[in-house]
């Protein structure tokens, strides 16, 4: 199914892109990532290895909000959660042991959700959000944000994401993050 948001007043279109699509544009949206997260140049290189491995992964599906012209603004994308899969299992080992086996079953990982900093608080974010999880088949989100207040941690709690795990430190980033989860359909929040 292709599904396509004409613009509105927050000035993009959301699109649903295949994995092949996003695989095409991963360096683009990784500069969004790096920007959108305050990460060093080099940390959107490293991870576009990963995105570009992750749209293999079985449930992938990716939406991107687009202005006329057709610069990306924004992204969001994910995959069944599986055994084997690093954030999974480092998830599952984080929650206590009933907590990950009703979490963590028939549950999609939001890998990745940014939008460009100039284009923040104007919607873009939640559209992506609540389009993303509109057209997937699972029973619940999880993801992981950074444990502070911020647009991003407020958009998950308004659309119904509830705490998994709070003040978890990943490999490779010394920022505690909380790892967050939501029964679908998502609540609008608004």
């Amino acid at each position: 199914m292709r599904f396509a948001e004409r613009p509105s007043t927050t000035g993009a279109r959301i699109e649903s892109w295949s994995g092949r699509q996003f695989a095409t544009q991963v360096d683009e949206a990784m500069r969004i990532y790096v920007r959108a997260m305050r990460y060093p140049d080099h940390t959107g290189t490293q991870r576009a290895v990963s995105a570009r491995k992750h749209v293999t992964h079985h449930g992938f599906a990716c939406r991107a909000a687009l202005l006329d012209d057709g610069t990306l603004v924004g992204f969001g994308y994910g995959y069944t959660t599986m055994p084997g899969q690093w954030w999974h299992d480092l998830v599952r080992n984080a929650l206590r042991p009933e907590a990950a086996q009703e979490w963590l079953y028939d549950a999609f990982e939001l890998s990745e959700l940014h939008v460009l900093p100039e284009y923040h608080g104007i919607g873009i974010g939640r559209r992506l959000l609540t389009s993303l999880a509109a057209g997937i088949p699972h029973s619940v989100m999880l993801l992981s944000t950074p444990d502070q207040d911020t647009r991003a941690f407020r958009l998950y709690r308004d659309t119904g994401f509830v705490d998994l795990a709070r003040n978890y430190l990943f490999p490779g980033d010394a920022r505690p993050f909380a790892v967050l989860g939501a029964r679908l359909p998502l609540r609008d929040g608004r």
